[in-house]
């Protein structure tokens, strides 16, 4: 069966691979390669993201800057076993996974798999209808309701190729980062109390309070389907099979990935920076809801433009998660089970099962229930993540299906040592949650 990188059922994937000629200059190589690392960004600024380092920067001002940089380095590292692995055996996470284990196990990795993108799916609902909620003022029931004609966007895509997918998703985190930058300008924060952030302090995370939101930024950062995409679609860039093509395909993917996650760290760090400056610093350290922040910032700023670009910009980050979640469902869909649906089914069907707890949750808890379940989501999704990250380091560092470009012993030790803190991390953030 074809991957998704070439599966014409899916109107939001590519319906053919990108043409990279082999004599083209370094800079129009650098441009071709550059796409499928945007799609694996999206879920690093995700609603999730935000209601961490809001809270983080509202009640620690800079000083866990420098767990949002970790976090996003080892997710970058992550990212690049990911890509490797597609590039070098012609096949993603989720195909290896579904060939190389038991059935019963493959069965139970595509069930988390599936979970872990309802989770994401979860945060997006949340975020898009507090972005209606808002700057409409629509009530959050209706706004939950909103999001349901997402799959008219998806319709909208029949037929579009990749290139056009990841031009819109450039089009939107271009969005969210110029509303943050203009923002930055209105707030003006003290640059060299922001660089102190960015230097590692143990001390602060010696307490509960602060280790906690870092074990929250952590787990917010790496999502576990951003691993099954990323090995799908760079595929999309490997038209050669001979080594020498494979090894430039894995230096450029290594670049695209590098740079797109540069873009949501710098997304990331703003958003902590926003909340440091605007409430850390003038004593309101109680801000740990979105909706909270974004009803703060006028009377802060003095104007209306920074709320609304804040508005804005989550907009722009819910909605740009529901072309990168379909494609990251009908890569697992089809890698574990090798079946295969249209798009705007796969979105519906997500979407759909996103909805029901999140009007329940809103209808009985209230619009207070957004910070809950945007927190429980993160939570899904650090169950999750080792059992998605175990076989992606084992598979990169397997001599017989990597070849030449298994992984060195010093990256060995890297992806084992990440893993055994993002899974030490998440543990101890289910503690942290079930114990509140």
């Amino acid at each position: 069966m074809p991957s998704l990188a070439t599966a014409p059922f899916c109107p939001s994937a590519a319906t053919e691979t990108v043409d990279v000629p082999a004599n083209a200059s370094s800079l129009r190589k650098m441009l071709l390669f550059f796409g499928p690392g945007l799609m694996v960004s999206v879920g690093y600024m995700d609603p999730g993201n935000w209601a961490t380092a809001i809270e983080a920067g509202s009640r620690f001002g800079y000083a866990l800057l420098f767990v949002v940089v970790l976090a996003s380095l080892a997710g970058m590292a992550l990212q690049n076993l990911a890509s490797r692995l597609g590039i070098a055996t012609g096949r993603d996470l989720a195909q290896l996974t579904r060939e190389r284990y038991r059935p019963g196990v493959a069965r139970g990795q595509w069930l988390l798999a599936e979970l872990s993108i309802l989770a994401c799916d979860l945060a997006e609902v949340l975020g898009a209808a507090l972005a209606f909620h808002l700057l409409l003022g629509v009530p959050m029931l209706g706004g939950v309701v909103l999001t349901a004609f997402d799959t008219v966007l998806v319709l909208a895509l029949q037929g579009a190729n990749f290139r056009r997918l990841e031009a819109i998703i450039l089009g939107l985190i271009g969005t969210i980062g110029v509303c943050f930058f203009i923002e930055l300008v209105l707030i003006k924060p003290y640059w060299p109390d922001v660089a102190a952030g960015l230097r590692p302090s143990w001390e602060v995370l010696s307490h509960q309070e602060p280790l906690y939101l870092a074990i929250g930024i952590l787990g917010a950062t790496v999502m576990p389907h951003n691993l099954y995409l990323h090995s799908s679609v760079v595929q999309t860039r490997v038209r050669q099979q001979e080594p020498d093509a494979k090894a430039t395909a894995i230096r450029y993917a290594r670049l695209d990935t590098f740079v797109s996650l540069l873009l949501a760290l710098l997304i990331n760090a703003a958003i902590l920076i926003l909340a440091a400056a605007a409430f850390h610093g003038t004593g309101h350290t109680d801000v740990v809801e979105i909706q909270d922040a974004y009803h703060l910032l006028d009377p802060l700023v003095g104007g209306t433009l920074a709320s609304l670009l804040f508005g804005v910009a989550l907009l722009a980050s819910g909605q740009s998660s529901t072309f990168t979640g379909t494609i990251a469902g009908q890569v697992v869909l089809e890698g574990f089970l090798q079946r295969s649906i249209p798009c705007w089914q796969r979105r519906l069907v997500t979407r759909g099962m996103a909805l029901l707890p999140a009007l329940i949750g809103v209808w009985w808890l209230g619009d207070s229930a957004v910070g809950k379940m945007l927190v429980l989501s993160q939570v899904v999704l650090s169950l999750q993540l080792p059992f998605a990250l175990w076989p992606l380091i084992r598979f990169t560092s397997d001599p017989e299906l990597m070849g030449e470009f298994v992984n060195s012993a010093w990256v060995r030790w890297l992806a084992w040592g990440l893993f055994g803190l993002i899974s030490l991390a998440n543990l101890m953030l289910l503690v942290f949650t079930f114990s509140d």
